[in-house]
């Protein structure tokens, strides 16, 4: 007995192990939100923190991460829209075009969300559509709902950002080891290639089961505090602060497209100049801010520092390769290096799952004498196809405003997360070098 309380307390002195245990905790209270997530979302940083498995400092950094500053400002810019008007214009435009037709407004939200998420970023595409597609719900007079239209244009906006080289980070931390360790580089549309079935994956999914469970889900929450804040709010419509606000949204692409600073710069700037020159009152500022998702996006973000610092990410990584062999086929170790990319997407960011994996990645190509591209391009897809938690990537977060429980996302998002899965891996030795 006493040497089953050693090692126990040997397990508990590796940062990794205690890491593990927070997640695990995190989970289940994600899972059962027994407690609201934003607060499980910090708790499992305090954690983190008081166990020493990172710093406080560092437990805490995802608040003042740039993909909170782009959220934050993109939220701000699209409220905008809707004080000035523009958004509902846009909405109804939609609405015009789809008439009541709920399925082929979904439809739509798909197909044009994938442009910017391909070309701009995936996060900077959902704070631009999910405005657009809020405004078109309101002004459906509720045959449209929030909880059925949110989470498919959240995915898809994850699944187009995996389109191109610019649409994600993974992609590009991938293209710079690649030319360090002067392997052949991806070319500009390689992701595509896969990517771009995934997306027609998501029209057939959402267009047949994926329709009925996300009734489900809106049938289960429906709320009538929901009901009212969908009612269109006519607002007084100045040209000059239309003008305004329309000219930030094209800076703010602009920037996003060149790049000539990060994008929360673009973003918070953008938002500044809105709420400097009235577009929004600083108090409707406050009171529209999903705070909720901001929280939630912070600690996961320190979650997976976590994950990354302590070295748990690493033992997960290198556990289930170990578990492959030495002997085996390319395609079985890429599916698994993709089962691993897909697994931890779903607890860390994008870019931090793919900071971890790609080194291994391309370490594990060379000694096996794999194509390094290939297996390297089959693991950027999979850490760009993570929809079963809300705190998964930044487009999954920011669809928590429809007002989604954790569950939920696990049950549509969950689904079509093993569905991509698998067409990702059967298409692997037919369109890459394996």
């Amino acid at each position: 007995m006493t040497q089953i309380f050693d090692q126990m307390a040997s397990w508990l002195q590796d940062p990794a192990v205690v890491a593990l245990i927070i997640i695990a905790c995190a989970l289940v209270l994600y899972i059962t939100e027994l407690i609201p997530i934003a607060v499980t979302s910090v708790l499992a940083c305090l954690a983190l923190a008081i166990f020493g498995v990172i710093t406080p400092a560092t437990a805490f950094s995802g608040f003042a991460n740039d993909m909170v500053f782009l959220i934050v400002g993109m939220v701000i810019v699209g409220n905008a829209l809707f004080e000035t008007g523009i958004a509902q214009m846009m909405g109804k435009g939609i609405i015009r075009i789809v008439g009541g037709n709920e399925k082929l407004f979904v439809v739509v939200l798909i197909l044009i969300a994938t442009i910017p998420a391909a070309f701009l970023s995936n996060t900077a595409a959902a704070a631009m559509m999910l405005p657009v597609a809020a405004a078109a719900v309101a002004a459906s007079n509720g045959k449209f709902s929030k909880k059925r239209t949110f989470m498919v244009v959240g995915i898809a906006a994850v699944t187009s950002g995996g389109l191109t080289l610019v649409g994600s980070t993974p992609q590009l931390i991938a293209q710079g080891l690649l030319e360090d360790g002067g392997h052949e580089l991806m070319g500009f549309f390689d992701l595509a290639i896969i990517g771009a079935p995934i997306i027609g994956l998501l029209l057939l999914y959402y267009l047949t089961i994926g329709r009925k469970i996300l009734a489900k889900t809106a049938e289960e929450g429906e709320s009538a505090d929901e009901d009212e804040a969908l009612k269109v709010q006519e607002v007084e419509r100045s040209p000059i602060k239309i003008a305004i606000t329309l000219g930030v949204l094209v800076f703010c692409i602009i920037g996003f497209v060149l790049d000539f600073w990060s994008l929360g710069v673009v973003a918070m700037l953008g938002a500044s100049i809105c709420v400097a020159t009235s577009c929004i009152s600083i108090k409707r500022v406050y009171s529209t801010m999903s705070w909720n998702t901001v929280v939630v996006i912070g600690g996961s973000l320190g979650i997976s520092a976590g994950l990354a610092q302590s070295g748990a990410g690493t033992m997960i990584a290198e556990g289930m390769v170990s578990l492959l062999g030495e002997n085996v086929s390319p395609w079985l170790v890429t599916a698994g290096l993709s089962l691993i990319a897909v697994v931890l997407g779903n607890f860390m960011s994008a870019t931090a799952t793919a900071a971890l994996l790609i080194p291994i990645t391309i370490s594990i190509a060379v000694q096996m004498g794999f194509d390094v591209r290939s297996v390297v391009i089959a693991v950027v897809i999979a850490s760009n196809i993570s929809y079963a938690t809300p705190v998964s990537t930044p487009p999954m977060t920011m669809t928590l405003s429809a007002g989604y429980r954790f569950i939920d996302y696990i049950k549509f998002g969950g689904l079509f997360n093993i569905l991509a899965y698998l067409l990702a891996i059967i298409l692997f030795p037919l369109v890459l070098n394996l």
